[in-house]
């Protein structure tokens, strides 16, 4: 009971803090009891360990909030290619009647901790792309081939003369033949068999009224003994676009088209390309 007593008085007893100014005016004294002084260092303390801790999250959530930002940038990123990646797979579907593949996308699975590692899949995903463009380059090649090699007839008639060696009907001597005769009626439409720019359009003195077309990849096809040319020179045509009216010009026995191609820089056989579709 008295050391309680002795332990009250002591922490109620005050102490005096005098405040002396450096004028002039009278010096303040203040009383503070010894327990005011030791709870206001208290407070004093938790002040400074709450004040810390709460810096120490503000800091952290600031981290936490650069990281979700870039987190966000990366997956707007990878959503766009993903939507690109989508739109080449159904190009591709309707080129090829492929089944999906939405195993590119499914390609990186989640962890055992249910975390996406996302610089993998990004790089997956360009793979991907890469591919797609490396597929799309081919496709378009092979399309600009397509348009440029001759296919079928140029017009729609009967095989008179094949290609290679015979007897000229007109000089009566063996001489080679360096395309095909096709008999059609006077004014039958003649028709280009690929895509190409017309490089001549106008009369000889052996085929008549001829029309060549230029069609790239080595490839040139000739139109001979028209009546008439539809086309100019330098003037664009496509496969089907009629481009002069069939007839018996320069030196020829009856009305016909004579057809020839020629790739790279040799005449050939026209029988091959005349079967394709």
């Amino acid at each position: 009971m008295n050391r309680a007593r002795i332990f009250l008085k002591r922490i109620l007893t005050p102490v005096t803090i005098l405040l002396v100014p450096h004028g002039g005016t009278r010096s303040v004294s203040i009383r503070i009891p010894v327990v005011a002084i030791a709870t206001s260092v208290c407070l004093f303390l938790i002040g400074t360990v709450f004040v810390v801790a709460v810096s120490v999250r503000v800091v952290e959530y600031h981290r936490m909030q650069e990281r979700l930002s870039i987190i966000s940038a990366q997956f707007l990123e990878m959503k766009g290619t993903i939507l690109s990646l989508k739109q080449a797979e159904k190009d591709f579907r309707k080129l090829f009647s492929l089944k999906s593949k939405s195993a590119v996308l499914e390609s990186s699975s989640p962890g055992d901790t249910g975390s996406l590692d996302m610089e993998v899949l990004k790089e997956q995903i360009d793979a991907a792309m890469q591919s797609v463009s490396d597929i799309r380059r081919y496709i378009a090649g092979q399309k600009d081939i397509f348009l440029a090699t001759p296919v079928g007839w140029p017009v729609a008639g009967t095989l008179s003369s094949p290609y290679g060696y015979r007897n000229h009907p007109v000089y009566e001597e063996r001489k080679f033949h360096t395309g095909v005769d096709i008999s059609v009626p006077s004014g039958s439409e003649v028709k280009a068999t690929a895509n190409g720019i017309v490089s001549f359009a106008g009369w000889t003195e052996n085929s008549g009224i001829v029309v060549v077309a230029e069609h790239g990849h080595g490839f040139s096809t000739a139109y001979a003994h028209n009546r008439k040319a539809l086309v100019r020179v330098g003037q664009r045509v496509a496969r089907g676009d009629v481009i002069a009216m069939s007839g018996s010009t320069g030196v020829s026995t009856g009305p016909h088209v004579h057809y020839e191609i020629w790739r790279n820089g040799r005449h050939t056989d026209p029988v091959v390309f005349l079967a394709r579709r």
